[in-house]
């Protein structure tokens, strides 16, 4: 039985692909990532406010009191006790390619042009298979426009894959007011994999003490349902490979992924919640569940069930929401029974 698949270019003996997160912050994890089974690793993402950050910093401590005396101008701190954060990110790729023998794909979080685009190129250099770009932008300017921000995606994704000869993934999120056109215009800029979608963590209130305070809440199969509609959409239709992460918890979930079109399905929360170990009972599931339906390879079931393959394609559109309403109806004490 072949389960294998290809994804930005990669050879991956299976498609489920642990997503950026803390596991892969060390080099332990990583191997404990790929001692589990992972078919490739996501990194965890470099934050372009921590490169931005370093860099103001280290300009701070350069040019601290060189106004004040002469001498001071020749004074300038040990570079070892600031050259940390995006240099260590570096250093860790160089090492997870030395210790595990699998696809790593770097991970960086922005949303402007600006210097810590050039980290592009440096994961690339550190040894990276691929890169994930990671957009993460909340649209607060009630000035700003959707066209405007749409522009600023397709440049930072541009100006990457301009700058980098190994293939480069967009993470994005759903809420562009014509996603599919959007898919198109990035998989054209030069995005070779789209992955679907981006969790957009959303803050909390603290009644007792009126502060408003971050709440990490893992993912939910609930909310495979709107990468699985879209990855089914677009399969077909747009060059770039579609990657699956939220919701991607058990190997029923990674079988819908792939159907729907998905070359690879990413997971974190499952992992966060149950171990590395989850990997190879989830292959294990996929397998032996191919094996009662009498499948020979992923790549005979990819897409199945996109748009383009199911006996009523509606059921992904507008024309399908009536009869999904219909479908529940009352019992006599008012609860919503199917």
């Amino acid at each position: 039985m072949d389960l294998s698949t290809t994804y930005l270019g990669l050879k991956l003996k299976h498609p489920v692909v642990p997503s950026a997160s803390p596991l892969s912050q060390s080099i332990e994890g990583i191997q404990r990532l790929a001692d589990g089974g992972a078919a490739a690793i996501v990194m965890y993402s470099l934050f372009e406010e921590q490169i931005e950050g370093e860099s103001h910093l280290l300009d701070h401590y350069l040019t601290y009191g060189t106004e004040s005396f002469a001498e001071a101008l020749s004074y300038f701190p040990e570079m070892d006790h600031y050259n940390v954060g995006p240099d260590a990110y570096l250093a860790l790729i160089r090492q997870a390619k030395a210790a595990v023998d699998i696809p790593i794909i770097g991970s960086l979080n922005g949303v402007s042009i600006g210097g810590w685009l050039e980290y592009a190129r440096y994961i690339q250099e550190a040894g990276a298979d691929a890169l994930e770009l990671n957009i993460y932008q909340i649209a607060t300017d009630p000035m700003l426009t959707s066209a405007a921000v749409e522009e600023t995606y397709l440049n930072i994704v541009h100006a990457v894959c301009a700058a980098v000869s190994i293939p480069v993934a967009v993470k994005v999120g759903p809420y562009f007011s014509a996603f599919a056109n959007m898919a198109h215009r990035l998989s054209t800029a030069g995005a070779a994999g789209l992955v679907i979608f981006n969790r957009f963590y959303q803050p909390d209130f603290d009644l007792e003490h009126l502060t408003v305070t971050p709440n990490l809440i893992l993912s939910s199969q609930q909310e495979l349902r709107l990468p699985l509609r879209w990855t089914a959409i677009l399969y077909g239709r747009i060059a770039a490979d579609l990657a699956i992460t939220s919701g991607v918890h058990t190997h029923e979930d990674v079988l819908k992924g792939v159907m729907a079109g998905a070359k690879v399905t990413m997971m974190a929360s499952e992992l966060l919640r149950n171990g590395v170990l989850r990997i190879g009972e989830i292959v294990a599931g996929l397998e032996m569940w191919m094996e009662e339906h009498e499948y020979e390879s992923i790549a005979q079931m990819q897409g199945s069930m996109s748009q383009q393959h199911v006996a009523e394609p509606a059921a992904f559109e507008r024309a399908n929401y009536m009869k999904v309403l219909q479908s529940w109806q009352a019992d006599p004490t008012g609860i919503l029974v199917r």
